[in-house]
């Protein structure tokens, strides 16, 4: 389709149409690699691993998956060819319906890790596709829209996986039926590549300063105390297994209650994610501030004894997830010009990811302490995120002054 000499209208409807199939391609993953992830440790122990083995392999996963996007980003932008990249990132979800032929921890370890690289290797070249598009609908909307199906696979995937083995109690059953989701995954985006080949002519051209600048070497100044904003933010931000194991150690609730909350959690967040999308539009980054601010009283209620202040401390945690997802993202496409996002959202990522291992592993720490301790911590990262964002604000004005 010659994107170039569509009509707005005919741009923007295609816009909608290609978020709406990367939605469901994301969908389609979710339902694959989250379905496996519920179920992951449980796996891992029946192959054979200890706790600390299992601890082991899952931190080395998450670190793959968000370590190698400085990498993948980077490479997204050298070569021009995210379509390339993300089917190699989306056919690596064929690990997890492998993982029914491990016989032994090792193994699976090693399908964890392809899966989590694939990971890594595909979000930066997607989430620099989508914000092309998002462009045409508003960049906190298109990924409000994205992220709201997104979730969908994110419910489904561990609830099947949960209906299998309570009827078939086989866990290398549940694992193969992931190739129908993995298959589809690649067949949906093979059809949104066809729909669209080049998403980057979604965005309209850049006028000639910006064209000028899109090409220099460094990433602007904005970018990195956006970043560093966004550090802190996450820094103070529970990670729901540190929530969980309180729970269950503290008897708040039964074991068996916390996948169910853990599903409420991401049930907020596809509906939330539309709602912070649109606000974001319409009120640009000053929406921002929301997030320090919501995200404190997430661990005074996530780690309170009583009932109904955990439910509303889960609810408030999958509205903040939701943020994390969309409004975080639409600002990188709203700094950064389009030639350079793969290698921003690679390092953006990275620095996510980092931080938020950092957060979550000492509030572990903190927790065997007091909970105090995390309360404290949690205050000192938000208050910091907010003298951040502060410096954030100036060095917009700065750029407009400029």
């Amino acid at each position: 389709m010659d994107v170039e000499n569509l009509s707005n209208g005919e741009k923007k409807k295609l816009a909608l149409q290609f978020i709406l199939l990367f939605g469901l391609v994301s969908a389609l993953g979710d339902i694959t690699y989250e379905g496996a992830r519920s179920v992951q440790g449980p796996y891992l122990a029946y192959l054979g691993a200890s706790v600390g083995i299992i601890g082991l392999v899952s931190g080395l996963g998450e670190f793959l998956a968000y370590g190698l996007r400085l990498v993948s980003g980077y490479f997204v932008d050298k070569t021009g060819k995210p379509w390339s990249i993300a089917i190699l990132g989306y056919g690596m979800l064929v690990s997890v319906p492998l993982l029914a032929l491990a016989g032994h921890w090792q193994l699976a370890a090693v399908f964890v890790f392809l899966e989590r690289t694939g990971k890594a290797l595909r979000s930066p070249a997607k989430d620099a596709m989508l914000s092309y598009a998002t462009k045409q609908v508003g960049t906190g909307m298109g990924f409000g829209i994205h992220e709201a199906i997104d979730q969908i696979g994110g419910i489904i995937g561990p609830l099947l996986f949960t209906a299998t083995l309570a009827m078939t109690n086989s866990y290398k059953i549940g694992f193969n039926l992931m190739w129908i989701p993995a298959i589809l995954t690649v067949v949906v985006l093979l059809a949104a590549r066809s729909n669209v080949p080049h998403p980057t002519l979604l965005e309209d051209s850049l006028d000639a300063e910006n064209e000028k600048r899109s090409v220099t070497i460094k990433l602007p100044r904005t970018f990195w105390v956006y970043s560093l904003f966004i550090f802190f933010s996450v820094l103070g931000f529970a990670h729901f297994q540190v929530i969980a194991y309180h729970l269950i150690h503290r008897g708040v609730v039964a074991q068996e209650f916390v996948p169910t909350l853990y599903a409420i959690a991401m049930a907020v967040d596809a509906v939330v994610a539309l709602l912070v999308g649109k606000l974001y539009d319409k009120m640009g980054f000053a929406f921002l501030l929301v997030l320090p601010i919501l995200t404190l009283p997430v661990v005074f209620l996530g780690f309170s004894l009583n009932f109904w202040h955990v439910v509303f401390g889960v609810v408030l945690w999958g509205s903040v997830m939701a943020m994390h997802e969309t409004i975080m993202r639409a600002g990188i496409a709203d700094i950064i010009p389009k030639e350079q996002r793969g290698r921003a959202y690679g390092i953006f990522n990275t620095l996510y990811g980092l931080s938020w291992l950092i957060g979550s592993t000492l509030m572990g720490f903190l927790y065997e302490s007091s909970v105090r301790s995390i309360f404290v911590f949690v205050i000192v990262a938000e208050v910091i995120a907010v003298i951040i964002f502060l410096r954030f604000r100036l060095s917009l004005q700065g750029v407009a002054r400029g």
